[in-house]
């Protein structure tokens, strides 16, 4: 049952209008719930990094249900269109909704209440919330938008571009307005990126078209759910299978670090140029990654990823030594350069072996190994470390927990288990090829 390749589709002005602009505008909001949402709680709520810890999981498990729904429900009517118009108009909403949260605010509201415990316990139902949202437009829909539309020969450069598009973002984000976030002007911050995702939800009803193959889908709705969990389904699809373990072990690894590295850079390296210094990174980073599209389509993808694989591994290591800008600057360009290089390559081999006419039935399986059991497994690592290390300082007599370079020693621990994955992979591809 491995899929066929699909090849000669190609990528037009028209799609490459909306991989950009629902991939850059999804990233912004992404960007920010996954780390400014850390710091938004760490600066105004808790420094206790298991609430973090928690918000993260339940985004994940959130992410992860809502897009076996809509993904099995988008191939069931046969449409991604709606779902990714109508999704990103409310992500925009509920994100701009964040900024409204604060102790003063709560404890107005709430007299009576532990104004910080009220406030973490919002703070995650409201994430959770925004996470409905952005996974029906984003993760059930838009990914198999790009399934459907983007044939195997052109997926590379597309990949290269989509995995270019969290730096961008992050980049936007740092350079333009990361000082609101300083000055505690976190509502103003909110409601510009709320703004910005409702926007292109609204441009997308004249934008996006659905593939003209795209057909509605057979059998029962919650039958078709819960398909790519059948043990026939894995076994007939056991390279796509063996891509998505290599997901979970990647994915898992950055998880350690990414939902504290700003936090980190903040209080433990004490740098006030951090935006400057992620920004330099970023740029390199992006510029390499899109550049190596090319590369990974001639090479091929899996020997791409065993190239990539090891120079992020490198930059985990560098990142532990790192001190000072240069070294920082120098240390993370060589890290997120394999991080993108690796989420390209791995992105595009799970496209390449999701069933023709599937894509929305598996977005939710990819999310599982994705986002769900990573953005468990890391950010509880993480914390543990960040726990285990004792570095503490006290602000206005409140004791608050300091990220270490440890996180990037755990990541690169975690990440070396993509070795034996790799080795079953290629195993796996040989046979089923």
């Amino acid at each position: 049952m491995e899929t066929e390749q699909r090849t000669g589709r190609t990528i037009g002005a028209r799609k490459w209008s909306v991989l950009l602009l629902f991939g850059l505008v999804g990233q912004l909001a992404w960007s920010i719930e996954n780390m400014y949402f850390n710091v938004f709680v760490y600066n105004t709520i808790t420094t206790d990094p298991s609430v973090i810890s928690a918000m993260v999981a339940a985004s994940a498990v959130t992410a992860t249900v809502t897009t076996l729904l809509v993904g099995a429900w988008s191939d069931r009517v046969g449409r991604r269109k709606a779902f990714m118009t109508v999704g990103y108009i409310l992500w925009g909403l509920s994100t701009m909704a964040f900024g409204f949260i604060s102790l003063q605010g709560i404890t107005a509201l709430l007299p009576a209440a532990n104004a910080v415990h009220a406030a973490s316990v919002l703070v995650v139902l409201l994430d959770c919330v925004m996470t409905v949202f952005g996974s029906t437009a984003n993760d059930g829909a838009f990914n198999a938008w790009v399934t459907d539309n983007i044939s195997d020969d052109n997926r590379g450069r597309a990949e290269a571009v989509l995995a270019t598009l969290p730096l961008v973002a992050m980049l936007i984000i740092f350079g333009g307005f990361d000082s609101l976030t300083q000055q505690g002007r976190w509502q103003l911050f909110f409601t510009i990126f709320g703004v910005l995702v409702t926007l292109a939800g609204i441009a997308g009803f004249f934008l996006v078209k659905d593939a003209p193959d795209l057909r509605r889908g057979e059998g029962g709705y919650f039958k078709n759910i819960f398909y790519g969990m059948r043990p026939s389904v894995v076994r007939g699809n056991r390279t796509l299978y063996t891509v998505l373990l290599a997901m979970l072990v990647f994915s898992s690894s950055a998880q350690v670090f990414l939902p504290y590295l700003i936090i980190y850079i903040q209080n433990y390296l004490r740098m006030d140029n951090y935006p400057v210094v992620l920004g330099v990174v970023l740029i390199v980073a992006s510029v390499s990654s899109a550049l190596l599209g090319r590369v990974i389509d001639r090479v091929g993808k899996l020997r791409f990823l065993a190239f990539a694989a090891p120079v992020e591994a490198v930059g985990l290591v560098l990142m532990v030594f790192a001190r000072g800008t240069v070294g920082v600057i120098l240390a993370g360009i060589v890290m997120m350069t394999g991080y993108m290089a690796v989420l390209a390559a791995i992105s595009g081999l799970l496209r390449d072996y999701t069933p023709a006419g599937k894509a929305g039935h598996f977005q939710g399986i990819r999310m599982i190994f994705m986002v769900a059991l990573p953005m468990i497994i890391g950010p509880a690592i993480g914390s543990a470390v960040i726990k285990g290390s004792g570095l503490t300082y006290v602000e206005l007599g409140v004791t608050k927990q300091v990220p270490t370079p440890h996180i990037f020693t755990a990541s690169a621990v975690l990440l070396a288990l993509l070795i034996p994955v790799l080795l079953l992979l290629r195993r796996a591809e040989r046979r089923y090829l």
